[in-house]
């Protein structure tokens, strides 16, 4: 018994060297860590629980069947974090580049129904060289069932993805099809690389211009967080799940809060101006409201005239959406509105509430919008929040005009509690486009037109660009003092935390995607 016991230890040792000592430290040598010391990052510690071990792969041809490839190039199991279950697959760079056949996609695809037959997170943390030639059709079949399971399990747990290393070709879907996706700065993604564009367009483009980090975080908006190393986007990875319930029959955890409620928020009259047309931060407003001004933000450099993320109001987690005057004036465009789209989706898919804060022109015109489809786009933030039944909490913080004031959460699509301040304008158009076309006869016959179109622009705003029109109809809940913003909109999540919202039975709606 004793041999056969060495024998297991001896076999386990090995294999869980991967592709040996020489390829571990070239991997090490370009700053990166094994599938197994990121495993350890990842998860409580020795809490991992390694399956398929001995898995091999079956195929012959191209030499393969005189290659061992240890676990088939991906480490795959469950383990904790925080306390909570999470199951996992790495993929081992050092076994065949990390390149996927048919064990490999088996490994995790029986992660995936798992951690779906668990109700608990996947987090896959990718690094491969893509589909493993040698292999086929049975390669293509692996990524196909992965891509499946991740769609199946969508909205049910929370998926992650995070790059580690080169991700190409079809590898590519799989992070695209789950909840959000971390990059480390020396990872790459992309369909083709550098040597098939400029094969196909006479283009030439580095790896880091065609799929980098910061390509994806700034203009595709195909990742959501960047990371500098392999550790700093592990320890990214258990913050985000430390914000999201494991499955969507849970509600999100609760947090310690030492913020007391009623806290004064009377900062907000320094930072917000009382002109509309002046930018400010808005992220001082979220970070004044939330719990101990602790704000997680999500996309940071993607389609920054508009922020997402996640904060708690009493303990609570809620998902935050804001229009940023800094940029753009907060206008929302393409990407805006996919970006909070999407964003709105998940939270409403994990019951966590939502709080949106409004300061908002309007949607962005001109050709290129146009052509790009902002009535399409700019349809699935209207269809988001109207689809969604968690609590839905609102503060119109300033401007919110014409069809972008409907859209970001307003009463008429479902808004649960709508807030104003004193600064609060909802009107069509601004005061001055307003003026010009209510008033345009009399400027143009007035002796004096800027004059009288002055004058004109003022008596609109006294008339029409304050909170107080919306608030008689019954638009706005309540207008509220700055310093009791907080106070407030704790009170409104308390009292809709339990919300219970009921559908007409259908199969799925048709959003424009």
């Amino acid at each position: 018994m004793e041999e056969k016991i060495d024998d297991l230890k001896n076999r386990k040792r090995t294999l869980k060297l991967g592709g040996g000592e020489e390829r571990i430290k070239k991997h090490h040598q370009q700053g990166k860590l094994t599938a197994r010391e990121r495993l350890e990052i990842l998860l409580d510690k020795t809490t991992f629980v390694e399956q398929d071990l001995f898995a091999r792969h079956r195929a012959t041809d191209f030499g393969l069947d005189k290659q061992e490839l240890p676990g088939d190039g991906v480490v795959a199991g469950y383990g904790t974090i925080d306390g909570r279950l999470v199951y996992v697959f790495a993929q081992d760079f050092t076994v065949a580049g990390g390149s996927l056949g048919e064990t490999h996609a088996q490994k995790i695809v029986k992660v995936q129904e798992a951690a779906l037959k668990y109700g608990v997170p996947l987090v896959g943390l990718n690094d491969s060289g893509g589909a493993r030639i040698q292999e086929g059709i049975d390669s293509l079949k692996g990524y196909g069932e992965i891509f499946y399971r991740n769609t199946i399990a969508s909205g049910v747990i929370p998926q992650i993805s995070v790059l580690l290393g080169p991700c190409a070709g079809g590898a590519v879907y799989s992070p695209a099809l789950t909840d959000f996706t971390i990059m480390s700065k020396i990872a790459y993604m992309f369909i083709t690389g550098p040597q098939v564009v400029k094969t196909v367009t006479q283009e030439e483009i580095s790896l880091e211009d065609l799929g980098g980090a910061e390509v994806h975080a700034q203009h595709s908006g195909n990742i959501h967080f960047v990371a500098p190393d392999d550790k700093e986007a592990l320890l990214l990875t258990r913050r985000l799940l430390s914000f999201l319930p494991s499955n969507n029959s849970e509600d999100p955890p609760t947090k310690e809060n030492s913020d007391p409620l009623d806290r004064s928020t009377q900062y907000l009259q320094e930072i917000i101006p009382v002109d509309s047309t002046k930018g400010y931060n808005m992220k001082e407003v979220i970070k004044e409201i939330l719990d101990n001004k602790n704000f997680f933000e999500i996309q940071e450099s993607f389609a920054p005239n508009l922020v997402i993320g996640f904060g708690t109001l009493g303990g609570r987690v809620v998902g935050i959406v804001a229009n940023q005057p800094q940029y753009l004036a907060g206008v929302l465009d393409i990407d805006s509105s996919d970006k909070a789209s999407r964003f709105v989706r998940f939270c409403d898919s994990f019951n966590i509430p939502l709080l949106t804060l409004v300061d908002v022109p309007g949607y962005m015109p001109g050709r290129m919008q146009e052509y790009g489809g902002i009535v399409r786009h700019g349809a699935k933030l209207l269809y988001a929040y109207s689809e969604a039944t968690v609590p839905k909490i609102t503060l119109i913080v300033r401007k919110a005009y014409g069809g972008a004031y409907i859209a970001m959460s307003s009463r008429h699509l479902g808004g649960d509690y709508v807030f104003g301040l004193p600064t609060t304008e909802i009107a069509v158009m601004g005061p001055e486009g307003a003026a010009d076309i209510i008033f345009k006869k009399e400027i143009e016959g007035s002796p004096n037109p800027g004059e009288t179109r002055s004058s004109l622009i003022e008596n609109y705003k006294s008339r029409y660009a304050n909170p107080y029109v919306a608030t008689a109809r019954g638009y706005i809940d309540d207008i509220l003092e700055p310093t009791d913003v907080r106070w407030r909109l704790c009170q409104a999540l308390l009292v809709a935390v339990n919300k219970r919202e009921f559908r007409p039975p259908r199969k799925h709606g048709n959003m424009p995607l």
